[in-house]
C-alpha cells in the first residue's frame, strides 16, 4: 500500500454541504473506503486548502479513480501528492 496526501478545497456547493451537514464528511471518507482508499488522517486547515488527508491506496490508478469521482461531484477540488515515510526515503537515497 502507498501514501498520499490530498490537499482538498471546497467549492460553494461543498461548503453548502458542510454548512447543511458537516458530518458528510464522514460519509465521503466511508464511500472512498469503498473505492480502496483508506482514510489515515484527516485535518481542517487554515489558509488555500480546507483540509489536508493522509490516506493509503493500492496504487496511482485507484487514486486516480477516487479522484475523478470525488471532482465529477462538483463539491471539492483535489491536489494529490505520492508520499514516502522519511526512513523509506533515506534507504532508497543510499
Amino acid at each position: 500500500m502507498s501514501n498520499y496526501v490530498i490537499l482538498s478545497k471546497l467549492t460553494d456547493e461543498g461548503r453548502k454541504t458542510i454548512r447543511q451537514k458537516p458530518e458528510r464528511m464522514l460519509e465521503v471518507n466511508r464511500e472512498i473506503e469503498g473505492m480502496g482508499v483508506k482514510v489515515k488522517q484527516q485535518f481542517a486547515v487554515l489558509g488555500p486548502y480546507d483540509f489536508v488527508n493522509i490516506v493509503e491506496a493500492p496504487d496511482n490508478d485507484t487514486i486516480m479513480r477516487m479522484s475523478v469521482e470525488l471532482g465529477a461531484r462538483g463539491s471539492v477540488e483535489l491536489l494529490t501528492m505520492p508520499a514516502m515515510a522519511v526512513e523509506e526515503f533515506i534507504r532508497k537515497v543510499k
